[in-house]
């Protein structure tokens, strides 16, 4: 049988139907295209919770988050903790953001009704196992410090995977992959990589993941989630879905490698 995502289960699907209304502030996102909540175990197994800012045209496609460029940097973080399916990743903001204007919507971050529907799922997502929380990104690191009843387990925050500051994102996160390594139990599947190498000056393919089927719904091709082949294009891109520059609101273009399995 096909391994996917079968989607959240009644209760948490009910949370997300329950999201507050971003109509008031729309002019911050990318708002028409509505909401994307998550990627990974939501029945409390996860053994690390990863929060990030917000999804981007990739995540739009995959109604999951951390899937395009940024998650499959993210996908071989965990890979280097040995965790090839205890976490749960979400992020800040449900919307993907307007880039230009992420300052301007840090205020939501704290609004009433915003701050208790996202501690709300923050308190779902995390269950009896979690030993670890890592925030990527200063959108996430606000979200986190806010979180009420945040679990007693160490917090690390990181820059976010699409940090411009490579040297410093590559520094920070060879640390807290040391430092995971002796707090987080890995997979027993083998399949991770808690012994290997870290990262050096610069991200390298094997520094990338693939996300794994079981964290995609039924029905994507195979290749998604892995956009190696895009990275190794001429010219080179690193996510299979972009925004049209001729209409960034409104119209996603999505490529599809031209040879495949």
């Amino acid at each position: 049988m096909a391994d996917f995502d079968p989607g959240p289960p009644d209760r948490l699907a009910e949370h997300f139907a329950a999201l507050p209304s971003y109509a008031a502030h729309r002019e911050l996102f990318w708002y028409d295209w509505g909401p994307v909540f998550y990627r990974g175990r939501l029945d409390g197994s996860a053994r690390l919770l990863g929060v990030a800012s917000d999804p981007g045209p990739t995540e739009r496609i995959a109604c999951r988050t951390l899937v395009g460029d940024a998650g499959q940097r993210v996908q071989g973080f965990l890979h280097k903790v040995g965790l090839t399916r205890s976490y749960v990743l979400v992020n800040a903001f449900a919307y993907a953001l307007l880039p230009s204007r992420a300052s301007r919507a840090t205020a939501l971050l704290s609004e009433p009704e915003h701050l208790h529907w996202r501690n709300e799922l923050l308190d779902a997502v995390s269950g009896p196992g979690l030993q670890a929380i890592v925030a990527f990104g200063a959108q996430a690191r606000t979200a986190v410090r806010l979180w009420t009843d945040r679990p007693d387990v160490p917090v690390f925050e990181v820059p976010h995977p699409s940090s411009r500051d490579a040297r410093r994102l590559l520094d920070r996160w060879r640390e807290t992959v040391a430092l995971l390594r002796d707090i987080v139990t890995p997979d027993p599947d083998g399949d991770g990589d808690a012994a290997g190498d870290t990262y050096v000056t610069r991200f390298r393919e094997q520094d990338y993941a693939p996300v794994p089927r079981r964290d995609l719904p039924f029905g994507l091709p195979a290749w998604f989630g892995d956009d190696a082949w895009g990275r190794t294009s001429r010219p080179r891109h690193n996510n299979c879905v972009a925004r049209d520059d001729d209409d960034l609101m409104h119209t996603l273009v999505w490529r599809a490698p031209e040879r495949t399995a």
